[in-house]
């Protein structure tokens, strides 16, 4: 009975792997990438596991059963999702917005104007003897 009790307690704090998490959350593979990149979703660190068969060992980071706990009981992943959605349709309305400028030609002014060349305003020297190419047919 003792043993149970302490087994039951070393459950309780040991690492929640990556599949867990997105199972107690609902949440996909690509939630958990971006939520971790961003620091929404906090890794307690990395664990390697070399598997039979491959090559190389497999690095993935571990979650805080607590820190997974309190997501879950303050429905954050809903409220990320929402966050998520208006920031995908602010993006959007952006690029729409600039590949209209660039279609409009507005765009290309920038770009020419950006590389300012000193070479460019300066005045063309006059070339002589293009008249005698020219008589001959040289120039087309």
């Amino acid at each position: 009975s003792n043993k149970i009790a302490k087994t039951l307690e070393t459950i309780a704090v040991l690492p929640v792997l990556p599949r867990e998490a997105e199972d107690i959350l609902a949440i996909s593979s690509r939630e958990r990438h971006k939520w971790l990149k961003d620091g929404r979703l906090q890794s307690i660190g990395t664990r390697t596991v070399k598997m039979r068969g491959r090559s190389k060992a497999v690095n993935f980071h571990v979650f805080d059963p607590r820190h997974i706990e309190d997501i879950l009981d303050r429905d954050l992943p809903s409220l990320w999702r929402e966050e998520d959605a208006q920031q995908v349709t602010e993006n959007r309305r952006r690029g729409a917005g600039k590949a209209a400028l660039t279609r409009a030609g507005k765009g290309s002014e920038k770009v020419r104007g950006a590389g300012n060349n000193p070479r460019d305003d300066a005045p063309r020297p006059k070339l002589e003897g293009w008249n005698a190419f020219d008589d001959e047919g040289l120039l087309r």
